[in-house]
């Protein structure tokens, strides 16, 4: 079988807790060191002319292009959040080239921006990498959009992995991703409940997950020790996972 490490990872748009330091290069540095084949990234920065202009060592380009460099040659990005300044979103990298990729617009309010990056690798292994909204009106309308595109889009058969920051510490997301999609989630698998990831100083809300379908868990963690949580506010979540010969055929 062939395996793959996946992370999720809201960066925080390359800023420190509190936005006291901008460490991206930090960042860059933390994850290439988990030698992961994919990595699924919340609040990622697109462009910020006021950034640019005032931070020293601001990266010129988008900071999905900056953080893929030389590592994941394939990567795509969905602008969500666009201001008179920028724009900000979700990334997905990747070791192994997308067959196809597309951002979905699922923002309630125009002052609450969310999206979901669907991205395919070979034929069958679909990747959706996903920042909902804070309120509960506005994850039902995010939820019915996440439920229609797996339905409709995704087939039943196909390997299936959603990371994401959820914003979901009741839970109730988690129950219908479980319960109506027939998910699990990464490290649920172990403790039977999502882990806290938020804040990353001292997580106590399950925010980010990884949830899968038609792939077999291999190990699961959430890191949260000293080292990241210097770096953004939310914990990472990393999985390890083995495709079915019928899915890794179509990867590479």
């Amino acid at each position: 079988m062939q395996s793959i490490r996946l992370l999720s990872y809201n960066i925080h748009k390359g800023f420190s807790p509190g936005n006291s330091s901008f460490i991206l290069h930090n960042i860059r540095d933390a994850i290439r060191e988990l030698e992961t084949d994919i990595v699924c990234l919340q609040e990622v920065v697109g462009a910020h002319s006021g950034h640019q202009q005032s931070i020293d060592d601001w990266h010129d380009g988008g900071q999905f292009e900056f953080l893929a460099d030389s590592i994941w040659p394939h990567f795509a990005y969905g602008k969500n959040a666009i201001y008179q300044q920028g724009h900000h979103g979700n990334a997905i990298l990747s070791k192994y080239p997308f067959s196809y990729w597309e951002n979905l617009d699922i923002s309630r309010w125009k002052f609450s921006q969310r999206g979901i990056l669907h991205g395919r690798i070979g034929t069958n292994l679909h990747l959706l990498c996903i920042h909902f909204g804070f309120l509960p009106i506005e994850q039902r309308f995010q939820l019915n959009q996440l439920k229609e595109l797996v339905h409709n889009q995704i087939p039943l058969t196909d390997g299936l992995i959603i990371a994401g920051d959820f914003n979901d510490w009741h839970h109730r997301i988690h129950r219908v991703l479980t319960r109506e999609l027939h998910l699990k989630e990464a490290i649920s698998h172990k403790s039977n409940r999502p882990k806290a990831t938020y804040p990353a100083s001292r997580p106590w809300l399950a925010m980010d997950r990884i949830y899968y379908r038609n792939v077999k868990l291999e190990s699961a963690s959430t890191l949260n020790h000293r080292h990241w949580q210097r770096l953004s506010d939310h914990c990472p979540v990393i999985a390890d996972f083995s495709l079915t010969s019928r899915i890794s055929s179509h990867v590479m």
